[in-house]
């Protein structure tokens, strides 16, 4: 018997130290070589780390939320071998969110595909007692997407617990209904990076709210016609390629909010390329993916990329440096959108445009009162940096070209 320690490998991108996200592996537990034994979360990702031995384990490093270094041990085996903690360290992971899959073989069993999903759908499952083996994923590589976990998991129950014939359903809940309890929830992953960046951008950034409400009826005419003309419905125009678009043009005018500031030099940097960030809402919290060069686009080249990066950031495909490096952002809550909204700046950038939800409401229109589709833009910029007649006289400018689209392809 000997001892080996697994040190946590570089994550890459200069990462020093990383957080534990979450144990797949208790002290004690026996494990095979490529077992997954947990997630570290740095600031873009969460990286699953998969055991480079057979062994027992004897030791983990810390709790879900303790911050580990680099070169640090991670966890303790005991193993048959002869290997020494003076073994070869393992590679850093390949992979931009997790390993890639490989093959587990266990006494007296066959070898097994491991099985691709993210961490919070591998938590899931565990809690649920539900074997991810069983399930057919639709993302890339057959991975499980949160869809396919919560459709499997559904029918499951349905199954399991389906209501006996002539039960009184009423009674059968009240008598199932679970007692209400509190709970502690330890803010850590990707919600504690989360939460630090807020805070740090609410305390550093004196936010410019401006808020302008836009007729959209005749953008919304232009999308339809242009979407009755694909053949491939997946293919089909939401509103923000289209204001994408006409962000790219505004930009030209107004270069300064088009920028990030470095606060260790204490420079603003105005960009020549706009790379576009888009404000995500995953399972495991809110991302923001980058469109690269985003003022080179076509619409449907626009709105193909924009498609390709969310589904990336919400299935955990996504490659860890399309996570950084927006210049400015859009962020939208779709039909949750209300009336206006306050969005906070995505650090270092000076702006994010914030999209609300279009209702029909009754307009005044050359002296006639008429239903027009109408849709607020809820901005916010870094007062710093960009002036509030700047800001305001780009978004008036993005307003025009919305309200009269074909202006936005001139």
């Amino acid at each position: 018997m000997s001892e080996f320690i697994f040190k946590l490998p570089d994550l890459g991108e200069g990462t020093v130290e990383s957080e534990i996200s979450e144990w797949f592996v208790k002290v004690g537990e026996q494990v095979s070589e490529e077992d997954v034994v947990g997630t570290m979360m740095t600031d873009k990702a969460a990286v699953e780390l998969s055991s480079p031995v057979s062994g027992t384990v004897v030791k983990l490093a810390g709790e879900p939320g303790d911050i580990v270094a680099v070169g640090a041990a991670l966890v303790v085996f005991e193993t048959d071998s002869d290997l020494t903690t003076d073994a070869e360290e393992p590679a850093a992971p390949t992979a931009d969110v997790e390993t890639a899959p490989g093959v587990t073989e266990k006494p007296g069993s066959k070898p097994r595909k491991r099985v691709m999903t993210s961490p919070a759908v591998r938590l899931r499952a565990k809690n649920a007692g539900i074997d991810l083996a069983l399930i057919t994923g639709s993302g890339p590589g057959g991975r499980i997407t949160r869809s396919d976990f919560e459709q499997y998991a559904g029918a499951t129950n349905g199954h399991d617990h389906a209501a006996p014939s002539g039960t009184n359903q009423t009674a059968l809940q009240a008598q199932t209904l679970p007692a209400l309890e509190s709970k502690e929830i330890k803010v850590i992953g990707l919600r504690r990076i989360i939460a630090d960046r807020m805070a740090t951008a609410s305390r550093e950034i004196p936010h410019f709210t401006y808020v302008e409400e836009i007729d959209i009826t005749e953008l919304e005419e232009l999308r339809k016609h242009l979407n009755d003309k694909k053949v491939d419905k997946s293919e089909r125009l939401t509103i923000l390629p289209l204001l994408g678009l006409a962000l790219m043009r505004a930009l030209r005018e107004f270069p300064q909010c088009n920028a990030t500031y470095d606060k260790d030099r204490n420079v603003i940097l105005q960009h020549g390329a706009v790379h576009l960030g888009v404000a995500t809402q995953t399972s495991d919290g809110l991302k923001v993916p980058v469109v690269r060069n985003a003022n080179s686009y076509s619409i449907d080249d626009l709105a193909a990329e924009i498609r390709r990066v969310t589904e990336a950031a919400r299935n955990n495909s996504i490659k860890r440096d399309e996570l950084s490096g927006s210049t400015i952002t859009i962020t939208s809550l779709g039909k949750l959108g209300g009336i206006a909204s306050t969005p906070v700046i995505n650090m270092p950038e000076v702006g994010i445009i914030g999209v609300n939800r279009a209702v029909e409401r009754p307009v005044v229109l050359n002296g006639q009162v008429a239903v027009r589709l109408m849709m607020n833009l809820s901005s916010s910029f870094d007062h710093r940096f960009v002036d509030g007649y700047d800001a305001a006289a780009m978004i008036q400018r993005i307003k025009e070209m919305l309200e009269h689209p074909a202006t936005i392809f001139l």
